[in-house]
């Protein structure tokens, strides 16, 4: 079962009360959702998004006893607008995305998102779409592969594993692609100046691939300003996320809806027309309590940040 992670930070952040609406739009097992809803008692109201039906399905089950005041719809995220325009969703008071992926996902073998058991190279959180990660592992040119393990799994041997996984080719097992790339990347824990890692060699190109297949760090640039379009004045948008390309979106974003003019410091006048839309109410990352971490050592590398939409 999947934990929420951060749980009482969130409900911090987004202050939810009688009469709000909130959407979660990673709305997963429904575990930050039940919060939101008990935290709004009698009347407020969450909407949940999902692009994983059984994720949706749990939510079902787990949400049931707030009969109508919750709603669940099947999408990812980055069509937030289309889908609040479609179910007439009025403007949020709070607006959450939980990133990545999430342990009903992980630890199912038949994902493909683990080596730790072995299963199909599938990777996808939504099983609609058209590409898996067995499609890019066997079919993309090396240096190609190579590319986008080093810029999503941010791996320093991309190459040696991309030229090793090319070699080996085909692959169609979780197992069978770790080993190839545990031996390509050298023994577990050699990492800089011989100093010991504790993450398994295979780890950063199983991230780089997942985010590839479910084109994870596109989808979250494109729902951010909607997300912001989407809260009404006031309201408060939290973004947890799990690794750094995430954390480095979600911040440069809301440092830059947060201050005036773009143009260049050299320019004399400001032609962008670009104006403050947010306060940053994290200065720094909201980070899990060593408590948390110790009971759900997966929530280790979350990170919380949080921003609120200035009225006109």
């Amino acid at each position: 079962m999947h934990t929420a992670v951060l749980l009482q930070e969130i409900i911090e952040a987004l202050q939810p009360r009688p009469g709000g609406i909130y959407i979660d739009g990673t709305v997963g097992a429904g575990g930050h959702a039940a919060a939101l809803l008990t935290a709004s008692i009698p009347d407020g109201v969450l909407y949940g998004l999902d692009q994983d039906h059984s994720a949706l399905e749990l939510a079902r089950q787990n949400l049931a006893e707030f009969g109508a005041r919750v709603h669940l719809l099947y999408s990812n995220f980055d069509r937030l607008t289309e889908i609040a325009r479609a179910y007439s969703i009025p403007p949020a008071n709070g607006l959450l995305l939980d990133l990545g992926v999430s342990s009903m996902q992980f630890d199912r073998p038949e994902r493909g998102f683990s080596f730790q058991a072995d299963g199909p190279l599938d990777m996808r959180m939504d099983d609609r779409a058209r590409t898996s990660a067995a499609d890019l592992v066997n079919q993309l040119p090396e240096q190609e592969l190579a590319n986008l393990i080093y810029r999503y799994g941010e791996e320093r041997h991309s190459r040696r594993i991309a030229r090793a996984i090319v070699q080996a080719r085909p692959l169609w097992r979780t197992a069978a692609l770790a080993e190839v790339v545990a031996k390509a990347a050298g023994a577990r824990g050699a990492g800089r100046g011989g100093s010991r890692s504790p993450i398994h060699p295979a780890t950063r190109t199983f991230q780089a691939l997942r985010i590839a297949v479910n084109d994870e760090l596109g989808a979250l640039e494109r729902v951010l300003p909607q997300a912001l379009a989407q809260l009404k004045p006031g309201g408060r948008l939290a973004v947890i996320s799990f690794h750094s390309l995430e954390d480095r979106l979600v911040k440069q974003f809301f440092k830059r809806e947060a201050q005036g003019c773009l143009c260049p410091p050299e320019q004399l006048f400001c032609t962008c027309g670009h104006k403050v839309t947010v306060n940053i109410i994290t200065k720094k990352p909201i980070t899990p309590s060593s408590a948390e971490v110790n009971a759900n050592p997966r929530a280790r590398s979350a990170k919380l940040r949080v921003v609120e939409l200035i009225g006109d």
